[in-house]
């Protein structure tokens, strides 16, 4: 085999997950290969990214023995009945085809192929998900390593059991588009208070961005932060006062136990 890692599928999660393993030197261009059904999207993947790009699934998998298979949910089972016959216990299969389980995709394969499911999410397209995965029955150790340098070229990354990856999507696979709310929210009332929307909007997005970025960097509790911004019959504590008034803090909660629940409902349907 001439490559190191094969994508099924060139959509823009593979995408942003080749060209961060490029820019983290996990691999180089030469040793990526992939099959994408839309010709011109093989094209633009072949100029911007400078791989080996064919329109041909059985080529990836002859060509590399770490495959990211990264097709909608809904030809994932197609699509493996067309690679069983050349997927073996050589290969290791990295599926982020969401909500697919484990088991669904190593009934679709022979015995020993080694696979491992991941919970990428939406920022892995700017280099800052959170992912999570859970290893196959044939997996080994060392595939749990590649694939954690793999989403730590993208972002952050956590082994866990397949249990836990309904909680994963409901908490960082939603996230985003609760933290979207929020940020159009934060503008919105800064326009309110008489901000261009221009300006409101970067402000809102910078403000999540930093104070994100403080809990990361720092690794205190939120709690701590929060107190630290909060002053004696100040603003801050008047803002937290409405906050706690609209519930928004068990909002929250009720968000990614919701997500998280009808992840469990979709996987049994």
């Amino acid at each position: 085999m001439s490559k190191r890692f094969g994508f099924i599928g060139a959509g823009n999660m593979a995408e942003a997950m080749m060209k961060g393993m490029i820019s983290a030197g996990v691999c180089s261009p030469s040793e990526l290969i992939a099959s994408e059904v839309v010709p011109e999207r093989r094209d633009y993947i072949a100029r911007t990214l400078g791989i080996s790009v064919t329109a041909d699934n059985v080529e990836v998998v002859r060509e590399a023995n770490n495959v990211v298979l990264a097709v909608k949910p809904n030809i994932v089972a197609p699509v493996l009945d067309e690679l069983k016959p050349m997927l073996g216990s050589d290969h290791l299969l990295i599926s982020i085809a969401a909500g697919t389980k484990i088991s669904f995709i190593e009934a679709h394969l022979n015995w020993g192929v080694r696979v491992v499911r991941v919970m990428p999410n939406q920022p892995c397209l700017v280099g800052a998900s959170a992912s999570a995965f859970a290893l196959g029955r044939s997996a080994k150790r060392e595939d749990k390593d590649t694939v954690q340098k793999v989403l730590e070229s993208v972002g952050v990354a956590f082994a866990m059991e397949e249990k836990l990856l309904d909680a994963v999507t409901g908490l960082s696979g939603s996230g985003p588009a609760y933290i979207y709310m929020v940020i159009e929210a934060l503008a919105d009332g800064g326009v309110l208070a008489g901000l261009p929307r221009d300006v409101a909007q970067t402000l809102a997005a910078q403000t999540v961005f930093g104070a994100a970025k403080t809990v990361l960097d720092i690794k205190g509790h939120p709690a701590q932060f929060k107190n630290m911004v909060e002053s004696p019959a100040g603003t801050t504590i008047e803002g937290i006062r409405v906050l706690e008034e609209a519930g928004v803090r068990g909002a929250f909660i009720d968000a990614v136990d919701a997500a998280a629940k009808r992840s469990i409902e979709l996987g049994r349907s």
